[in-house]
């Protein structure tokens, strides 16, 4: 079952070829040698594309699958990464989401009708997203050049911190209050994304964080991929106070696959079954409303429950959410539409969102 086609929240793939763990070519990503994703898979799943991260891994190593498998855990994080570090990076793994393009894997996508247009014509639609700001200079030049590139979602921090704010830990059990909010950069580069239209990622950033894009932000309030605090009390998911915020704003989340923040138990173990997803899905959905909830895989990033394992295992929820009770007007919302909902919210008048 391949419809109705998924538009997903958040991917690693771009991360996995600058590490060559995946070769851009035929016999990678072109074919069926990818890891999680490649289009071969994404053909026999009807996954349609998504957010791909620009993500500057971490200099901290650390098996964090063996440490996430305990009964309670708190990873170290590294410090903040310097621009000169990170800049590089980002634009080698933006250069590779270029080259994707070029030889007709995917179309990066700079409006919903872009998107639209690759789910009518079986195009893999890529939305450029940046995950932890550190490629941002404070004067916002990277920015523009990104934007301009085709850069339309970025995440001021992924869990470490950076100059614009402070991202919250891997902790189980843990709260997303572990810190102070934005810096004066923080809420300077919410204010010009908004004028741009590049939509903000609330994923990773902390609570006090997100309450000051909240209090900044006309946009609709998005975290791209999150999960329920009150079924897994890891530092990750957010709190039902701040799904209401997000509701409050006609915002939505993507749900994350990652199993170690679908586990009440917090554990990252694959055999996670799926009554796991749908338990999120369901509080997602009574405390969002339908339209604002998503998917927000985490593929080529995190460890999934094993029932799906990769983009070729999406029919498989698909059956299970229609087993329980998912209709298709709501299936339809929760695969692709609200992401087009959100982003058309976001995207066509960033003058509308530019905040107070």
């Amino acid at each position: 079952m391949t419809d109705p086609l998924i538009f997903d929240g958040h991917n690693d793939l771009l991360l996995q070829l600058h590490n060559r763990d995946v070769s851009p070519g035929k016999d990678g990503f072109q074919g069926d040698g990818g890891r999680q994703i490649d289009l071969t898979k994404a053909r026999h799943g009807g996954f349609s594309g998504g957010f791909f991260a620009i993500y500057v891994p971490d200099v901290v190593n650390i098996d964090m699958h063996d440490k996430m498998s305990s009964d309670s855990y708190d990873l170290p994080l590294s410090q903040e990464i310097s621009w000169s570090e990170a800049a590089p990076v980002a634009l080698s793994q933006a250069a590779i989401l270029y080259q994707l393009e070029r030889d007709g894997a995917l179309k990066i996508c700079r409006s919903t009708n872009d998107i639209r247009n690759c789910l009518a014509n079986g195009v893999m639609a890529a939305v450029m997203h940046m995950e932890g700001a550190e490629a941002i200079d404070p004067d916002f030049h990277m920015l523009e050049v990104l934007y301009q590139a085709g850069l339309r979602s970025l995440g001021p921090v992924w869990s470490r911190p950076t100059r614009f704010g402070h991202g919250v830990p891997f902790r189980f059990p843990g709260s997303p209050d572990t810190g102070p909010g934005l810096t004066a950069d923080g809420k300077r580069l919410v204010q010009r994304c908004n004028q741009l239209g590049v939509m903000i990622d609330l994923s990773h950033l902390n609570e006090a964080g997100f309450w000051d894009v909240a209090e900044l932000s006309g946009a609709p309030l998005v975290a791209t991929h999150s999960n329920a605090h009150a079924l897994t009390p890891h530092s990750r998911n957010l709190t039902d106070r701040q799904l209401h915020a997000i509701r409050d704003s006609d915002g939505m989340v993507g749900l994350n696959f990652a199993v170690a923040f679908l586990r009440e138990d917090g554990r990252m173990d694959a055999d996670t079954p799926l009554d796991r997803v749908l338990r999120h899905i369901d509080h997602l959905v009574t405390h969002l409303g339908e339209d604002r909830v998503g998917f927000g895989s985490d593929f080529d990033g995190a460890t999934v429950p094993q029932d799906i394992e990769t983009v070729a295992g999406l029919p498989v929820l698909r059956v299970a959410l229609r087993q329980h009770g998912i209709n298709d007007a709501l299936m339809k919302k929760l695969c692709h539409g609200n992401w087009l909902r959100v982003l058309d919210a976001t995207w066509q008048n960033p003058a509308k969102n530019a905040g107070p």
